[in-house]
């Protein structure tokens, strides 16, 4: 079983740890033309369609759960299906982006009030990468698809290769067409389309056998199209509550001061460090835990659950420990200024505490994406936000910036006990 779990969650773990780079490049390419509004146009842009994207991610959550299930059971004409559904939706909701373009660009510029000289960039930027929404979506049905089938090698290959290509592009375009934030906008979009067609290529190389499975009959059943759309909206409401969270962990830092904003944004790249890691077990519980129990086999899915929470605990302490030992000069790599790296000694422990109470919520959004309660996943987010933003407006008249950093260390907790706390009732 650790076997198993290690060569779902590590290529995984590679994939995750290859997103921050994209981002990199592109600020250093925009960095590299010789005006601050470039940046800030690819920073707002980008912020945007991030938000867009991840409020969809249930298109590769979903997918996860029920093919996961679906092969357990051994029903492969209902796996082939499950792609094809996925497929179609998520292309279908980026055609629809495509055509509603500026009113969601308009809207999205007009709630992030960017400077005026950033406004037209960032425009410029965002009708570019606007073309890439049908790739984006149709490749999160493909990557819940392929982690369902127990396969994260091939999101791995994806993801390495787009990034890859994205690079190349965007330098060829930037430095050798002479474009600007077009340039990178359009770098982008032509990584997408590759990595969608590429997922395209290697279904066809290792999944074609499934073909002679007959999977057009109930494609869109009612009933099937009810239960997806069912499960994806709880998982979506559960992700408006994570951004919504995270949006205001910002928000909030900006409204105390200049210092405290970048002090707390640093600190929660050490979050975003861990997270990475704890993703690709998560991704790993989703695909063992889905499938043993849709083979009804709870000894196997129980043991995968004390598993990978056995390998959670061992990377929230290894993590922890890294953090105590080397954290303060991790945050001298990413910044100069040596006023932000006194600052963030004041809410360092805060950073430090995130790991270990992280982990379990990490672990158990995994296992309920596998089995598909995600009803119980919006519950356990709905109480620690509600939770987190109580805390916050409770404590911040007495404690400032600790009271941000207390309310979000707590809704993590909060996540992962309510969660465990409705395994132990309904599937013990």
């Amino acid at each position: 079983m650790n076997k198993r779990i290690l060569q779902l969650a590590v290529p995984s773990i590679i994939s995750n740890i290859t997103v921050p780079l994209l981002g990199l490049v592109d600020v250093a390419i925009v960095g590299h033309i010789g005006d601050a509004s470039y940046i800030g146009a690819i920073a707002v842009g980008s912020m945007l369609f991030n938000v867009i994207y991840w409020l969809f991610g249930f298109l590769r959550m979903g997918t996860s759960g029920m093919t996961s299930q679906a092969l357990g059971r051994r029903d492969l004409a209902e796996v082939l299906r499950l792609l094809v559904r996925s497929l179609s939706i998520g292309v279908g909701i980026g055609l629809l982006f495509f055509i509603l373009q500026k009113v969601i660009i308009a809207c999205g510029l007009w709630a992030m009030v960017p400077e005026e000289d950033v406004v037209e960039l960032a425009c410029r930027y965002c009708y570019v990468c606007i073309w890439g929404a049908p790739a984006v979506l149709g490749l999160y049905g493909f990557t819940g698809w392929y982690i369902g089938m127990q396969n994260t090698r091939i999101p791995m290959v994806v993801s390495l290769s787009q990034n890859v290509v994205n690079i190349i592009a965007s330098l060829t375009l930037v430095f050798v067409c002479k474009m600007t934030v077009e340039g990178v906008a359009l770098g982008t979009v032509i990584a997408q389309w590759w990595g969608f067609l590429m997922a395209c290529v290697l279904y066809r190389l290792h999944y074609r056998r499934l073909m002679k499975y007959d999977y057009r009959k109930h494609l869109f059943a009612a009933e099937p199209l009810r239960r997806f759309f069912s499960l994806n909206k709880d998982i979506f409401l559960r992700t408006v509550c994570l951004v919504a969270v995270n949006l205001f962990f910002t928000a909030a830092g900006s409204r105390e001061s200049t210092i405290v904003l970048a002090v707390n944004t640093l600190l929660m790249t050490l979050f975003t460090i861990f997270s990475y890691f704890m993703d690709g077990f998560a991704y790993a519980a989703e695909a063992l835990a889905g499938k043993y129990y849709g083979a009804k086999n709870m000894m196997s899915f129980h043991e995968v659950v004390r598993r990978t929470m056995m390998f959670g605990v061992g990377v929230a302490v290894a993590f922890t420990l890294l953090y105590i030992i080397g954290g303060e000069n991790f945050l001298g790599l990413l910044t100069s200024d040596n006023r932000v790296i006194s600052a963030s000694g004041e809410y360092f422990g805060w950073a430090i505490l995130i790991p270990l109470a992280g982990m379990s919520a990490f672990v158990f959004d995994g296992i309920f994406v596998g089995i598909t309660q995600s009803k119980s996943m919006l519950c356990s987010t709905a109480i620690a936000s509600a939770t987190f933003f109580a805390l916050f407006f409770a404590l911040h008249p007495l404690m400032g910036n600790h009271a941000l950093w207390l309310a979000f260390v707590l809704y993590l907790i909060l996540r992962g006990i309510v969660l465990f706390v409705i395994y132990r009732r309904k599937l013990r």
